[in-house]
């Protein structure tokens, strides 16, 4: 029994590593598509630079490109982390505080995984490597 834990333990930096990397990769779009309208999002249609979705999509690409590279990745995701729960309480919480009537499920899912990187570190694949 000792052996079958061992194994998985032992790939626990890689699978983080790829938790971060997925999660930046995942993150990176919500800023274009703000800033750039690439994907195409209709309800980011005309976001001006200096508004708070303009000011959202700054730090969805920087903070997913520091988190996609390794860099500084507990600061970033602590501040990541805190940016999400702000887009909860402004954007879902004002429709009901249960987030899968208020779709906000994606905005608490990603403020925790934020959250938990935070306190763990980058993984493996990451440039601090912390």
């Amino acid at each position: 029994m000792k052996s079958l834990t061992i194994i998985p333990g032992r790939f626990a930096p890689h699978v983080l590593g790829l938790l971060r990397i997925v999660l930046a990769i995942l993150l990176i779009p919500h800023g274009t598509a703000k800033l750039f309208g690439v994907p195409h999002v209709e309800m980011f249609a005309g976001v001006k630079l200096m508004s708070l979705l303009g000011a959202a999509g700054v730090i969805e690409i920087a903070g997913g490109a520091l988190l996609l590279v390794g860099f500084q990745t507990r600061l970033v995701a602590f501040v990541l982390s805190g940016f999400m729960a702000f887009a909860y309480l402004l954007g879902h919480a004002q429709h009901g505080l249960l987030p899968l009537l208020n779709k906000g499920e994606l905005a608490a899912v990603y403020c925790f995984i934020f959250l938990y990187l935070s306190v763990v570190g980058s993984g493996k694949f990451a440039i601090d490597r912390s």
